[in-house]
């Protein structure tokens, strides 16, 4: 299921999350060369969060390879800010457009209702959630995990709390059928956070490459639990009167309003 779009309106504009989305692009763009080599796999491998090598359990002097041409050297020391840097790289074309789509459907919203300087923080900390995740699961791995979904996953367990009911325009693709259809929040989040848990129960203690599955699920409980620290109750309140002046233009029924 891919969502399209929601019908939950804003108070404000989302300048926050339109900060991160665009320091996610500029990244990409003049730090991996937009998924050019070497600048890729040097990015990747110099500011990519390495599980063995943060939790010092991998020696330093020691290598990995990544692809045919490129070996990435193992160095402890001060190896903690890629907890940080991480949060901004991208594999791909398809990774970084995916992330930041997800990252505007349901952060504006949750801005909305924490505030610029606490949607900052909240999406940090649901950040470091994930990647301290992602290392319980194999802190030995010696590779490097990049990417913003562990945090906008962080983002989509916030907005399941706080917007349960609204409706979510989603594209579905089972095989050759195609078609577009209505959800509520926590139908189309839930759905994702199961398909991450069971996607990544085969995963532990592995190796292997590929999508950081419980990077997901530590970011999206992070957001779950974090939601009730980091939301204003001031603006709690605003985004609900807003809303509920918004139902009969927008056609909602009544019960799309959130908790």
């Amino acid at each position: 299921m891919i969502p399209i779009r929601d019908e939950n309106p804003t108070l404000r504009r989302a300048v926050t999350t339109l900060m991160v989305l665009g320091a996610n692009v500029l990244v990409w763009v003049l730090v991996q060369g937009m998924g050019s080599e070497p600048a890729l796999v040097e990015s990747i491998c110099n500011l990519g969060l390495i599980p063995g090598e943060v939790l010092g359990q991998i020696p330093s002097g020691s290598s990995v390879r990544l692809g045919p041409e490129f070996v990435c050297a193992i160095d402890s020391s001060g190896s903690w800010w890629t907890a940080v840097s991480s949060m901004f790289m991208h594999g791909g074309w398809m990774h970084l457009i995916g992330n930041m789509w997800f990252l505007w459907i349901f952060g504006n919203n949750v801005e909305d209702v924490m505030g610029r300087f606490r949607f900052v923080l909240f999406y940090l900390l649901c950040g470091f959630a994930a990647g301290a995740a992602q290392m319980l699961s194999n802190p030995d791995s010696a590779i490097p995990m990049v990417g913003a979904s562990g945090a906008i996953g962080g983002v989509m367990g916030a907005y399941a709390v706080l917007f349960p009911k609204v409706r979510v325009q989603t594209l579905l693709v089972l095989g050759f059928l195609v078609r577009m259809i209505n959800v509520p929040a926590w139908g189309m989040l839930g759905y994702w956070f199961g398909l991450q848990v069971l996607m990544g129960l085969p995963r532990l203690g592995s190796e292997a490459g590929g999508v950081a599955f419980w990077a997901h699920v530590g970011g999206f409980l992070a957001g779950v639990v974090l939601v009730f620290v980091f939301r204003d109750p001031k603006l709690v309140a605003a985004h609900r009167a807003a809303t509920r002046r918004a139902l009969p233009r927008v056609g909602w029924p009544r019960s799309a309003a959130y908790r």
